[in-house]
Formats: C-alpha cells, sequence, structure tokens
C-alpha cells in the first residue's frame, strides 16, 4: 500500500493558519495595533481603504527591526516575546504567538518598512501570498510601516463572506477603540478613504474614554479605584440612568488587555442591583491589573478570553468595589436619610448657659360652645325658601337624570352590538371574521404597517419631510459619525434632512413626517446598534435595515390603550399589507380560530 500522508507546503499550511488568525480585516488591524505597542510606538496612525479589504496600514514610531528580523518576522513561529514554553503563563506583551504575519502575508499583498534608532537605512520587504517578491534597503523615518493590500485576494471564497463596508468599519473601529481605551499613554490616528475618524492625543483615561466615545460621556462617569494584594480595579462605570438597552460601553481591560467575561459582568451588573430598569445594561471601563501568574491567556485564538486562577476571590471584589463607588458618589441609596441641616443642633449649644423657655399656654375658661349666639353664627350657603319653592323641579330633574341614564346604558348596548373589535389586555386586538375570529398581536401589526410604509416611501415614493423650525444638534461618537455619514444619502431619502457634520455631533434640520422631534436621537441610535448587530446576506440593503429599525421603534407597544377606530384602522391597515402574516423579523402576527375549534372546546 503507497503511503498517503504528506506534509502540508508552507503556503498551504499558512493559509490554514490564517483562517485561525485572520478572519476579517478587523483581525489584521489587532495585531498590527498590537505589535505596534509592543514595540514601544508613542504615535501610531491607521490608515484605511474600503473597510480594509484595499488597504490596511499601520504607521508606528517604534524601535522598528533590523534586516534580519524583518525577514524572519514572516516566518511562521518566529517571535521574540517568548523562549520556553513557561514564558506563555508570564506574558507582558501582546503579539507572541509567531504567526499573524505569516497569515497576513499568505493571503494579501504586504509591504513593510522598517528602521530602528540609530541606523542610516531601513529595510523594505514586499510579500505576496507567502512569497518574497523583493527585498531593498530604503531611506524611510524611525518605527515601522506595514501595509496590507487586496485582502484574501487569493481566496476569493474567504473574500466573498466580508459584509458590507459599514459592518466592516465597524469591526475595525471596535478593535482600534478596544486597543485605544487600553493604552491612553499613547497617541492615536484613525483614517479612512482620507476622512479623519479619529485623532487622539496622550491623555489620562478618563480624558481618552471621553475622546473616543463623545464629550457627553464626561458627565456620566463614576470613578472606580480600589487595589489590594491580587486584584487592582481602576476605570470608571456610568451612572445608571445613563444605561443603555443594548450591551454596547462594556469594557473589561485585565493587564492592558481587552477581554470578554461573562462571569465578571455578572459580578458588574449585581453591584447595580435595584438601580436599573428591566432590560437596561450598565456601561463600564474597567481596568483590572492582575498578577500574570495567575492567568491563562492562550485558551482562545483571538486571546480576548482569560482563565483566572481565584475568579470567585475577584467576583466579591469587583462586584463590592462597583457597590462602594455608587454609594460613595451618591450613586445609590444609603441608609442615611436626608435632613435639614438647620434642624441640626449647633456646635456652640452645650456649652450655652441658656435653658429653653417653657411656653405659657391661654385659655378663655368662659368660653361655652353650646351657647345660642355661636348657633345663629352657623349660616348655610343657600335659603330655606329656594328649597321648597320649586320642590317639584327637584323630581322632574332627577327623572331626566334617570332617563338620560338609561339612553346611555342602550347606547352602550348598541355599541357593543355593532363594534367589530376587542382589545385584550392592551396586548392584542380581537376581529371578528366569517369563519370564526383572529386574534392579533398589536405591536407586531404596527411593526408590519410602518416597514412597508417606511420602505416604499425610502425606495418608491420621494420621502415627506417635515422642516424643524429649531435644527437639533445631538452629540454622537466619532464612529457613530462616520456611520450616520455613510448612509447619510438613505437617511435622506428616508425624510431626514442634515445641516452639519462635526466629529461629535450632528444638525438635523429636517425629520421624516411620521416621526415627532422628541424621537429623533432614540430613533437614530436604535438605528446604529441595528446596523451594528445585523448579519446580512448578499441581498444586505440599508433601507431594509433602516425600515426595519424604523418600525420596530415608532410602533405601538404593549398596553397602549386602543380606541374602537384605532383597532379598526389597526386591522384594516395589516390585512393592506403585501405579507401580514409575519412581522419584519419573522414572528407571526395573528392566529385564526375557526368556528368548529371553538365549537371543540366545549364539546370535551
Amino acid at each position: 500500500m503507497s503511503d498517503i500522508i504528506q506534509l502540508l507546503p508552507d503556503h498551504v499550511a499558512n493559509q490554514i493558519a490564517a483562517g485561525e488568525v485572520v478572519q476579517r480585516p478587523a483581525s489584521v488591524v489587532k495585531e498590527l495595533l498590537e505589535n505596534a505597542i509592543d514595540a514601544g510606538a508613542t504615535n501610531i496612525k491607521l490608515l484605511l481603504k474600503d473597510a480594509g479589504k484595499t488597504l490596511i496600514q499601520v504607521i508606528d514610531d517604534g524601535k522598528g527591526m533590523s534586516t534580519t528580523d524583518a525577514r524572519m518576522s514572516f516566518e511562521r513561529h518566529a517571535t521574540s516575546k517568548i523562549q520556553k514554553a513557561e514564558d506563555l503563563f508570564n506574558l507582558n506583551t501582546k503579539g507572541f504567538r509567531g504567526e499573524a504575519l505569516a497569515s497576513i502575508a499568505a493571503i494579501a499583498h504586504v509591504e513593510l518598512k522598517t528602521k530602528p534608532q540609530g541606523e542610516e537605512l531601513g529595510t523594505q520587504i514586499k510579500i505576496a501570498g507567502s512569497k518574497i517578491i523583493s527585498q531593498d534597503f530604503i531611506s524611510t523615518g524611525k518605527g515601522t510601516s506595514i501595509a496590507v493590500k487586496n485582502l484574501f485576494y487569493n481566496i476569493p471564497a474567504r473574500r466573498n463572506f466580508l459584509k458590507s463596508d459599514t459592518i466592516e468599519t465597524r469591526h475595525i473601529i471596535d478593535e482600534f477603540q478596544r486597543v485605544a481605551l487600553a493604552h491612553p499613554s499613547i497617541a492615536f490616528l484613525l483614517h479612512h478613504n482620507n476622512n479623519e475618524v479619529y485623532h487622539l492625543k496622550t491623555s489620562n483615561l478618563r480624558k481618552r474614554i471621553v475622546a473616543v466615545f463623545g464629550v457627553k460621556m464626561n458627565e456620566k462617569l463614576v470613578p472606580i479605584n480600589e487595589h489590594t494584594d491580587i486584584l487592582s480595579i481602576e476605570g470608571f462605570v456610568a451612572k445608571p440612568e445613563f444605561s443603555k438597552r443594548k450591551r454596547g460601553e462594556q469594557f473589561f481591560f485585565v493587564n492592558d488587555r481587552f477581554i470578554k467575561s461573562s462571569y465578571l459582568n455578572h459580578a458588574v451588573v449585581n453591584a447595580f442591583d435595584g438601580l436599573l430598569e428591566q432590560g437596561s445594561h450598565p456601561s463600564y471601563f474597567l481596568y483590572l491589573t492582575v498578577p500574570t501568574s495567575s492567568i491563562d491567556i492562550n485558551i482562545h485564538p483571538t486571546k480576548t478570553e482569560i482563565k483566572f486562577d481565584n475568579e470567585k476571590a475577584l467576583y466579591a471584589m469587583l462586584r463590592a468595589t462597583v457597590k462602594h463607588s455608587l454609594g460613595q458618589y451618591n450613586v445609590a441609596p444609603v441608609l442615611d436619610f436626608n435632613r435639614d441641616s438647620n434642624l441640626d443642633t449647633p456646635y456652640n449649644f452645650k456649652s450655652s448657659s441658656k435653658t429653653a423657655s417653657v411656653p405659657t399656654i391661654s385659655v378663655d375658661p368662659d368660653f361655652n360652645p353650646f351657647k345660642e349666639t355661636v348657633q345663629k353664627e352657623i349660616s348655610f350657603p343657600y335659603k330655606r325658601e329656594k328649597q321648597t319653592e320649586s320642590w317639584e323641579s327637584l323630581y322632574t330633574s332627577a327623572a331626566v337624570t334617570e332617563q338620560e341614564k338609561q339612553s346611555e346604558l342602550f347606547e352602550n348596548q348598541q355599541e357593543i352590538k355593532t363594534q367589530k373589535t376587542f382589545q385584550i389586555q392592551r396586548k392584542y386586538v380581537l376581529s371578528s371574521i366569517k369563519s370564526g375570529v383572529v386574534l392579533i398581536n398589536q405591536s407586531l401589526a404596527h411593526q408590519r404597517i410602518l416597514y412597508e410604509q417606511f420602505l416604499e416611501s425610502i425606495t418608491v415614493k420621494e420621502a415627506n419631510s417635515q422642516q424643524l423650525l429649531f435644527p437639533v444638534k445631538i452629540s454622537f461618537s466619532s464612529a457613530e459619525i462616520e456611520m450616520i455619514y455613510t448612509i447619510k444619502t438613505e437617511l435622506e431619502n428616508a425624510g431626514f434632512s442634515f445641516d452639519e457634520f462635526t466629529k461629535d455631533s450632528v444638525t438635523i434640520k429636517g425629520i421624516p413626517v411620521s416621526v415627532t422631534e422628541s424621537k429623533i436621537t432614540i430613533i437614530l441610535e436604535e438605528l446604529l446598534n441595528d446596523i451594528n448587530l445585523e448579519v446580512p446576506d448578499a441581498s444586505f440593503s440599508h433601507f431594509d435595515v433602516m425600515a426595519k429599525s424604523f418600525a420596530k421603534t415608532l410602533s405601538i407597544k404593549t398596553g397602549t390603550l386602543l380606541s374602537e377606530k384605532e383597532q379598526e384602522s389597526l386591522v384594516n391597515d395589516l390585512f393592506s399589507c403585501k405579507e401580514p402574516t409575519v412581522s419584519p423579523f419573522g414572528k407571526s402576527i395573528f392566529k385564526t380560530l375557526t368556528l368548529n375549534e371553538i365549537d371543540n372546546l366545549f364539546n370535551h
């Protein structure tokens, strides 16, 4: 029998490794930014084109690499971070696997320029699909510049799995934010398609958070600070009134590395017990410092999960620290009652020789409440003669009142007989049909109606817009402003009208007719969340996501009382829709109960 097991060629092995390391452009951004930080950079630039599909370039002013190191950096399992297996449990750096650059070079065109401090000339290396095309000496500045072009050019199947530019940009910005928040002492610059998205200067932790998420974040933050032998906690949590419906601004950093931990998240949420509305999530930026020997960070390919030696102790300390800070800054209720300071006893009162004076009581010993003069003083608001002069009218008015009540009663009975719809528990609308009855979920029905109306007005008709008397200025983070700008055309087609875009705000001068001014911020925030969380297929359209988002935000909710006319209008509008059976999110809108099914309920 012939041998069938063979060693894989290097370029194939690199492509397989790339599948684990490089899932999308954001994966490349993460690896390159972390390498720049490990190189001791103080200024890092990230340049993108077409959401990283065409170009991802990271430029840093770190220590650079020698010619030999530059060449070796693209070899598999080549790293300067570890020498023996034990080093994996005492890591202070980020990029340590030694396969990131090799994996990236296997699926893209890579151009590296680097020069260490003190050298006259630097090194330039060009690689495509793991093959070195050229290596030259060049004149360049201190540090490293690495450009990754045409990602997945030699694996078209992987490229087809990439989402829209908006989604991929969002993932890149997420990675950028995580790295930038972990290192406030480093200046970062992010450009996308020649537009500046972020320009973060060297600052402290609070200023970096505000620079990333906008000036409104500053008023929301409550400081957290606790130091023990096994754990140090610093950072901020947002006040309960600024909690969000979606889990967005939740960041854990362990030894300056972003991690995800549902266990630690539960500790923070537990500290907010009784302070949050149902379904709300707190925002937090928490920096944990633990001994490197007490954690294992090599349990997940993306290194976003960490295994702790003493999880229970960390949980208890984190919960107690957050709870203490919320109480210390008067965010959480405390046992002390609020009291007027004017009622406090003055400090010098004890030493005072004065004694409290006894109040004098004066009474009238001759007072008699049963004297006739008192009774005579009592007067009635109307004259007795008026009561008796037309006593017949009392019976007449009573008869009329009774007649009116009876007529109202019969009218109500008549209404009940002719009413076609009924509302049940302010959630469902029951309507009678020839074959039985139909039970409609009012919120889902309204979602379908609004969805089709919005989709038609955005794509077919020219949407009606109402101009605002006073333009509304809304603050957003730079990333959110960038996202709104990318869908500006679609929003204008929907009826929005924009006046001015800045780095942290947008001014709106016109809104769709069906939108009220008070809901502008809510609608845009929900829309951005929906775009972030959308997992689109090949036919992805911002129009569709926008119509769904608007419909969900503006639809009537469970608990809304509907008049008879509103109920009938809802039923008529629903069955005028092209697809009345399911909501925009695929849920059944109504259930039909035939007369036979109703009869069967009583035949058992």
